[in-house]
């Protein structure tokens, strides 16, 4: 059996040479590289299964070393982990949104080093094996297109990124360059008023696309997206997907469908808005959460996420949820919610 394979990129010599040999002594077939440029001549060359990358180093450092090897299609689904020697959160912030899977802070013990890999390669594994299960799904959705072969393309040729609780995936106004698909976790999209206030415009979980509106309505996304709950998401550049449209009508058709659910759902927001009382309201959003994900009876969102999808102000979210807990409709604790009697929710929502 092959075994699995390891780049190492790390400019000091001792910490390079004593982390290989724990690895090698896990059985694992280790690369060095003393720079950056080497390590991505090194990696192109062995398509290793892992790479552990410092971040300052000579002639390339580590944000080039993973950016270079993002723009390639042999080597940008590589799992990439950070090692530093600070836990600076505006470089880790850096690393994670450029792509990084993980990070290690210096130094870091034997343990913590062989964790954090098999973390990656079990975490990798089942990304396959969650992809494989949306290919089909993706399968049933367009069993009708032509187009079908080129769309299982786009998306396998690109990255499964994974996303932390409150990382902006995009603001509004941002180019609207990607098509994203959920593969796990919560994405919320929100829109701010002339006065300040944040209004919650969607809620997608897994096998949701987003994003795509704004593919239709113009350059620039129309709404901020983000993480609601620790994501992974698979995404799709514009361009392909208007290539898509142009070439085969029927997978515009599939798109087209999605595009009119949410603007369904948008019109009853604003009914509700309108006419609904904030009880109702509530109602309403904590009806819509229990749905979203997958009518599990608990989930986790704080008041001010609350506040913005029923578009009320956050002391009153706490009055209603209080009524609400009271009446035994919900209970709620630490920022989870659970529902207690989805019939009684129900009928005060009609």
């Amino acid at each position: 059996m092959k075994k699995t394979q390891i780049l190492i990129i790390e400019d000091n010599e001792d910490i390079r040479e004593s982390t290989s040999e724990i690895l090698e002594l896990a059985s694992y077939e280790v690369y060095q590289a003393s720079n950056g440029k080497q390590g991505v001549d090194l990696a192109i060359k062995h398509i290793p299964d892992i790479i552990l990358c410092d971040i300052m180093m000579p002639e390339l450092d580590g944000y080039g070393v993973l950016h270079l090897l993002s723009k390639r299609e042999d080597t940008a689904l590589i799992p990439f982990i950070f090692i530093t020697a600070k836990a600076d959160r505006i470089e880790i912030r850096k690393g994670i949104e450029m792509g990084a899977d993980d990070y290690l802070t210096k130094p870091y013990d034997d343990i913590e080093l062989l964790s954090a890999i098999e973390s990656r390669l079990k975490k990798r594994e089942r990304q396959r094996s969650i992809y494989s299960s949306n290919l089909t799904q993706i399968t049933n959705l367009f069993q009708t297109s032509h187009g079908l072969d080129e769309l299982q393309k786009a998306f396998n040729e690109r990255k499964i990124k994974s996303f932390k609780k409150k990382q902006v995936i995009y603001y509004e106004g941002d180019a609207a360059s990607t098509v994203y698909l959920m593969i796990s976790g919560s994405v919320k999209t929100t829109k701010m008023t002339e006065d300040g206030k944040e209004l919650m415009t969607g809620v997608y979980g897994a096998e949701d696309y987003f994003g795509i509106t704004s593919l239709f309505a113009g350059k620039a996304y129309k709404e901020t997206a983000e993480v609601l709950e620790d994501a992974t998401l698979c995404s799709v550049p514009r361009e392909v997907i208007d290539q898509l449209f142009s070439k085969y009508p029927d997978v515009a058709e599939k798109f087209v469908k999605i595009l009119a659910g949410n603007v369904i759902s948008h019109e009853e927001q604003l009914l509700q808005l309108a006419y609904f009382s904030v009880r109702k309201r509530m109602a309403e959003v904590l009806l819509k959460l229990y749905g979203k994900y997958r009518d599990t009876e608990n989930f986790e969102i704080s008041r001010e996420n609350l506040a913005s999808m029923a578009g009320m102000a956050i002391e009153t979210v706490s009055r209603i949820l209080s009524d609400f807990k009271e009446e035994n409709l919900i209970d709620r604790n630490a920022g989870r919610i659970t529902i207690l009697d989805v019939s009684r929710l129900q009928k005060l929502k009609n």
